[in-house]
């Protein structure tokens, strides 16, 4: 069996994704409470929703940043649970 991986992303609105996974399992994220409960200079620019719309996905990850400033567990985003 292979390992779940982000396959696609989508932004909604607000801090909202719409994440496919290779098994073809759709989930709406929210990182909204992440990043209002998680202050560093790391991660505060992507609560400009412009900064936070520039994610990509990359080796089965949604990243957000060119060194991955901001990643999460693909099981996290699988359970739809952000910490």
């Amino acid at each position: 069996m292979k390992p779940i991986a982000v396959k696609e992303g989508k932004y909604i609105n607000g801090y909202k994704l719409e994440i496919v996974f290779t098994n073809n399992k759709k989930r709406l994220v929210d990182f909204q409470e992440f990043l209002q409960t998680h202050s560093h200079p790391q991660y505060n620019k992507y609560k400009k929703t412009e900064n936070f719309k520039r994610f990509k996905i990359q080796n089965g990850n949604v990243i957000w940043g060119k060194d991955w400033d901001m990643v999460f567990p693909v099981y996290d985003l699988y359970l739809g649970r952000i910490n």
